[in-house]
Formats: structure tokens, sequence, C-alpha cells
């Protein structure tokens, strides 16, 4: 019996996918709930489970979009496993190496066979050869009309095969030919190139992106933070808060929990446009931007003003951990009221991060680096970061950014007071 497998639904909003890679080839025998595709929505790449032991027909090809709900594949469940084993020898179907009965049969095959070759051979011999192209002076030659063309794309009419009269470029050619800026005399180096389809989730992405700057009144607010307080009890409590909790004490905590304090302090930043309504929210679904195999995902972290220190970590790293291996769902990254994105982890100094719709505002954090401050007169070392909040101007004006901003610098230098409530081990749960 021929078991039909459709496409799941990965999501409620989403009506097609795209079959991102086959992992197992047409005719191969798969096993149930063995991974046999990968497949792209607009949100996430997903594994395809066989749904039953047995013998696989593929119906969908690398690239295809299909609906959810259709048919991308058959399993024969009934069809015997081909790795089960050998047959033994007193089961192998019994040969003959001599004798008159089976001598005549082998000759006779081979006979036929021979009769094949040479039949096949001599259709071969007598099949038209393809002509080939005259060489004469207007072979290359572009006509007025096909080299107006190619001069204006900046084509070179060497580059051009031309398929008229004697090779001659006719003006269909130059319409056909590649119109790629000229790069003038070519080097001795490798000039290839290759073409690569851009996954649904990419081009998902790219949409979003050119939404957000097309859409959004987009303007970004900077500022700086002095590191130290952090770094200090990062190096006087991180060995202690990862043996107990089993899991490192980083910098995405004291961030995540500054961007909550600076939310409840700032809702119009928490908010949204919906039409000719603002929409606020009283909780904090933060947006960790990471990136995956698959490219930008942006898990959430869902009631981040409810967690503690330990209780944020815990979540970036499972979220992080699913994200890496192509396991994240599209309900983890559904909603967020704001995103954090961090480039510092990539060696960004300083960029302008573009908010991830519906939402609002987004934070990017960047690599730190000592630079000298002047802290009470006196020039000293200290790690510094510099911060930068994009937002839309249409409901988040400029005080409210910037007073933002603020607030999380603010969080940031002093910790101890504003994020720990003065009782640090507390508040690291040690």
């Amino acid at each position: 019996m021929a078991l039909e497998m459709k496409v799941p639904s990965p999501g409620e909003s989403i009506t097609e996918v795209e079959i991102a890679e086959w992992l197992v080839a047409d005719g191969d025998w798969v096993e149930k709930d063995q991974a046999i595709a990968e497949v792209d929505s607009d949100k996430a790449t997903l594994e395809l489970p066989a749904e039953a032991s047995g013998i696989i027909t593929l119906k969908a090809e690398e690239g295809d979009a299909v609906a959810v709900g259709e048919v991308v594949c058959l399993i024969d469940t009934e069809a015997p496993n081909p790795n089960g084993g050998s047959q033994d020898v007193e089961d192998a179907p019994e040969t003959y190496e001599g004798g008159d009965e089976g001598g005549d049969e082998s000759a006779e095959e081979d006979l036929k066979e021979d009769f094949e070759d040479t039949k096949n051979k001599k259709n071969s011999e007598k099949a038209p050869q393809p002509k080939q192209a005259k060489e004469t002076y207007a072979s290359g030659t572009a006509s007025p009309a096909a080299k107006k063309i190619l001069d204006e794309k900046g084509v070179d009419s060497k580059s051009v095969q031309g398929t008229g009269r004697d090779g001659r470029i006719t003006k269909d050619d130059a319409v056909k030919a590649d119109g790629k800026p000229s790069m003038g005399t070519p080097g001795s180096g490798s000039r290839g190139e290759s073409r690569k389809k851009l996954s649904m989730l990419r081009r998902k992405v790219a949409e979003r992106l050119v939404s957000a700057k097309n859409e959004t009144a987009m303007l970004t607010t900077f500022n700086e933070a002095d590191m130290h307080a952090i770094y200090a009890l990062r190096t006087e409590y991180k060995d202690s808060f990862k043996a107990k909790h089993g899991v490192s004490l980083g910098f995405m905590s004291f961030f995540t929990k500054a961007v909550v304090r600076a939310l409840e302090m700032y809702p119009a930043v928490n908010s949204m446009i919906d039409g000719k309504e603002m929409i606020s929210y009283d909780f904090a679904d933060i947006s960790i931007a990471v990136s995956g195999p698959k490219g930008l995902m942006v898990p959430v972290i869902r009631n981040a003003e409810n967690l503690s220190f330990r209780g944020v970590e815990q979540e970036v790293k499972r979220l992080a951990l699913r994200a890496r291996d192509g396991n994240i769902t599209v309900d983890e990254m559904t909603g967020g009221t704001f995103t954090i994105t961090n480039g510092g982890v990539f060696g960004s100094m300083m960029s302008t991060p573009i908010i991830n719709p519906p939402q609002s505002a987004i934070l990017g954090m960047h690599n730190i680096i000592e630079r000298p401050v002047v802290i009470d007169g006196e020039i000293v070392a200290r790690p510094m970061m510099y911060l930068a909040v994009s937002y839309d101007h249409r409901i988040i004006d400029g005080k409210e950014s910037v007073g933002f901003l603020v607030a999380i610098k603010e969080a940031l230098e002093n910790p101890i007071e504003l994020l720990m409530d003065n009782d640090v081990k507390k508040a690291l749960e040690l």
C-alpha cells in the first residue's frame, strides 16, 4: 500500500512551504520518523519526518513551492526492506555452469546481446552529426540593431555567441545577452561564479527588512555604556553561578533585564501600530536575533519581565541551541514586542539596526573595547560599548527614544542598585 505523505501545517498563518533539500533519494528505503526532507517556510526551516517505513517515491523537487496539505512523496509500506540482509547460500537460486540445456540458454542470450550491441553501434554511426558553424568574417559580428543593444547594455560582442548566419550576432542574441557591467580587461585569476536560489526564509527576511525601511519612519539614536560594573560582577560570581545553575552568567541577562526596566518606564517603545490604532503591551516578549545555519532567526523570550537572571540565561541558551540545530519552531519565533541584536559578537563597533516589524524599536549591542574615559577628573581605561536604538518615529518621539536608551545605559552602569535591588546573591539565586 502506498502511503501519501502530505505537507503538514508548520503554523496557523503559513499556507505553503518550499522543499529546501531532500535528505533521501527516490527509491530509498526509509524508516518511520526518519528525517526525509528539510522544508522552508517564511519563518523557519523544519524537518519532515517519514510517517511510515518503506520505499519512498518523491513527488516534488528541491526548490518547489508546495501548498500545505499537498502530497510530496509516496511510501510503499508493503515493499520488502532491501537492507534486510543477503540470502543464504542454500536459498540462493540455482545456477548452471555446464550442461546442454543451461549452455544453450546462455549462448542464446549472449547472441541476443551481441546483436543489440552491433545494431546500436551501427545506428550511432549512421546518426547525423551536428553541422559545424562555418567560420567567416561575419562570425561574431553584430548587426547594427544588435550592436546598439549591446552598447546600451555595456556588453562586449566577443562574449556573445551568435546564432545568425555564419555566426553573426542577431538582435535576439543581443536582447538575451547578459547585461553585466564591463569589468575592463580580465586578469589572469579565476573569474568563476555560481548561482543559488535564496531560501524562502531568506527571501522573507529580505522582504521584511525592505518593508521596515519603506513603511516606517525609522530613526536611530546612539549612546555608550561603561561595562566596568558588569565585568566586575561576572568576574566575582560567574563560577558560582555556573556551578549552581549550569549556564554562564553572560551579558544577555543584564541587557534583557535593563530593556524590561526601560520598557516599563517608556511604554510607547513597547507598542505597535495597527492601522489607525496603537497597541501597547503590559508584558515584555523579547526577541533575540541569532545567527542560524539557514540565516538570521529571532526566537522570543516570553514574559521576560517575570524571569530572573538565571531564567533569562537558561532561555537564551535553550533557544540558541534549538536555532543552531535547526529545531526551532515557528511558534518560538512568532510575536515579540521588542528585539535585541548583538552585532558585537562578530566585531561590529557601531551600526543602525533595522526594526523587526511589526515591532516599533530594536536595541543594537556592539563590541566592548577598552577606551580612555574621564572618571572623577581622571583619565582611566574602561570597557566601553556603543549602544543603538532604532525606532519608529510615528509613535515614538525623540524624547522617549533618548530617555529609553539612557535608562538602559543607567541600568548597565549601576546594575546592583537598578537591576538587583542591592542584593546580588539573591538576584543571582546563589
